[in-house]
């Protein structure tokens, strides 16, 4: 049997196991190591070459001294620290009250809040149950259609894996070898392109359909404008000035991603001081999940840096580029057809493990149809966000099924997710047909 024959066996029977439920980290380097023990066997004598044992110990030094991965946990500490400042409540009462002059405004609160909330965590699961717990009732208690409420509550809380500081962008930088930097340049447009997106069809779906998402009773809209800018004042601007002081520093250059980090993990803390959430428990909590969650993304990447290398020496590689080469497909066709792959992959994989096992295999192609990887990365991304939306595993829908009660079908939780799968589409369109949507933003602070 070929040694290439063994690679398609190889990846066969990752698919399989993963589909089965196997730790994919763990899963990754035992057929690593299982395989390369059987690539470096020398035919003819009875030796078995124990470099595979060299290569995954050397993986797993490497991962962990890689310099783009070490902010990961410092950007998670600030996420489930600004999660436990208990400034959520404050920040969507804010919002909806400044916007209560909006069509839908709290449809649209819920779209403001999630996308700035989201930004500071970048845990979708995290932000779409405290929506689901917090803005979700609110909607349905003043006559919102549950489709319309259950759809913004969703779509909203998974911007965070689009909009920087993105655990994804980094893991895909890694991958990819494109500046973490110039990723998070370059999704700022689309991401806030993409919010604005919803934003337009929640309000024109209230305006066109006023009887799905009726006004703010007069008793919550005659708030004083005073009292209005002081609710901004104690709840929106501390959280966005933390966000913006951490992008800006990345972005303008004044430091690394993993210094900006920092600083933001430690603002994080500050902030939850000043709001009188910071206790010994949620600071412990928090160190946990941090830990827990970073202790994940490094394995899978020592796991997948063994498989992908033992792949490549028996000529798996080789095979997919020159199968796909040999369709002499055009750049648009190879990008549908990647995207239609990463979709698919969406539904029974999480983010983490389409962006280290599968998304690389794809990356050696790009030069090829002359694709520059920031754009793809920022598609890919864009492209994730329908796998947390889109039935049978929507996983945003189940987050915010457990929160909702019995009342709520989830059906009805698909069908308010479906409008927002076509609006990504949309979105997606748009970057892949004015590229400067990615790429002008990184173009104007760091040059071509």
């Amino acid at each position: 049997m070929s040694p290439g024959v063994i690679a398609l066996i190889m990846l066969g029977i990752l698919v399989i196991t993963i589909m089965i439920g196997f730790p994919v980290a763990f899963t990754l380097m035992a057929l690593g190591v299982g395989f390369g023990y059987y690539a470096y066997y020398q035919p003819g004598t009875d030796f078995f070459d124990n470099r595979v044992f060299y290569l995954l110990t050397q993986n797993t030094y490497g991962v962990m001294t890689n310099d783009a991965l070490v902010s990961i946990p410092l950007f998670l500490l600030m996420g489930y620290m600004v999660e436990r400042a208990n400034i959520l409540d404050r920040l969507f009462f804010s919002l909806q009250v400044a916007l209560r002059f909006v069509p839908g405004a709290l449809a649209v609160a819920t779209l403001a809040t999630c996308a700035l909330f989201a930004t500071a965590t970048g845990i979708v699961g995290a932000v779409v149950t405290l929506m689901g717990l917090l803005a979700f009732p609110q909607m349905m208690k003043a006559g919102y259609d549950v489709r319309l409420a259950s759809g913004v509550t969703c779509a909203g809380g998974c911007l965070g894996i689009m909009i920087p500081p993105s655990i994804l962008l980094i893991v895909y930088g890694a991958q990819a070898g494109v500046s973490v930097v110039k990723l998070y340049a370059g999704a700022l447009l689309p991401g806030f392109l993409l919010a604005g997106l919803y934003v337009v069809y929640v309000v024109g779906l209230a305006i066109v359909k006023p009887q799905a998402a009726p006004p703010l009773p007069k008793e919550q809209a005659n708030v004083p404008l005073g009292k209005t800018l002081l609710l901004l004042l104690t709840s929106f601007f501390p959280l966005a000035v933390l966000i913006l002081a951490v992008l800006g520093t990345i972005m303008f250059g004044l430091a690394t991603p993993t210094e900006a980090a920092a600083v933001g993990a430690f603002g994080a803390i500050i902030l939850a001081a000043g709001y009188r959430a910071l206790t010994w428990p949620r600071l412990k909590e928090a160190v946990y999940l941090t830990a827990r969650t970073s202790a994940m993304v490094c394995w899978l990447f020592v796991g997948s840096s063994t498989f992908a290398s033992i792949f490549a020496y028996l000529g798996g590689e080789a095979i997919i580029s020159r199968f796909v080469l040999g369709l002499d497909m055009s750049p648009i066709m190879f990008m549908i057809m990647a995207q239609i792959i990463i979709f698919i992959l969406g539904w029974p994989l999480e983010w983490t493990e389409i962006i280290i096992i599968f998304v690389p295999i794809f990356l050696p192609l790009l030069p090829h149809f002359h694709i520059d990887p920031l754009t793809f990365g920022i598609l890919v991304a864009l492209n994730l966000q329908t796998a947390f939306l889109s039935p049978p595993m929507a996983m945003a829908a189940y987050y915010l099924k457990g929160v909702s009660g019995p009342g709520v079908l989830l059906t009805q939780i698909f069908w308010g997710c479906t409008p927002y799968l076509f609006i990504i589409v949309l979105c997606m369109a748009m970057v892949y047909v004015f590229p400067g949507i990615v790429t002008w933003l990184p173009d104007m602070i760091y040059g071509r």
